[in-house]
């Protein structure tokens, strides 16, 4: 059974960095495009970033020149490495294929203060 593990959040000050890391067992997802996702309290989850099997990246304008999304196939992990944080980025972050077809782990949180 595929399950994905997120780790790395924290409770930060605004203007900080973290590195979240995505494991993934039971599947491999290297040839799946792979995206970190977000919920903010009373939000909707929404889509971060996503890295497709070449490598190539794209970021909501929200988070663009701050957040940095890779990945390790030979781990089966993704990572979003998250700077110049805010507090608008307070949110549990996920990982999941794009489109979304596995199943959500669950999550790791982001707290940033200012």
């Amino acid at each position: 059974q595929v399950q994905l593990v997120e780790s790395g959040g924290d409770l930060v000050q605004a203007g900080g960095s973290l590195r979240l890391s995505c494991a993934a067992s039971g599947r491999s997802f290297r040839m799946n495009a792979m995206g970190w996702y977000r919920q903010a309290p009373g939000k909707q989850r929404e889509l971060v970033a996503t890295i497709t099997t070449g490598g190539s990246t794209d970021y909501a304008d929200s988070v663009k020149g701050r957040f940095t999304i890779s990945r390790d196939n030979a781990k089966n992990a993704v990572y979003l490495e998250m700077n110049s944080l805010k507090p608008e980025d307070t949110a549990v972050y996920y990982c999941n294929s794009r489109p979304v077809f596995l199943p959500w782990g669950r999550g790791t949180q982001v707290t940033v203060s200012s």
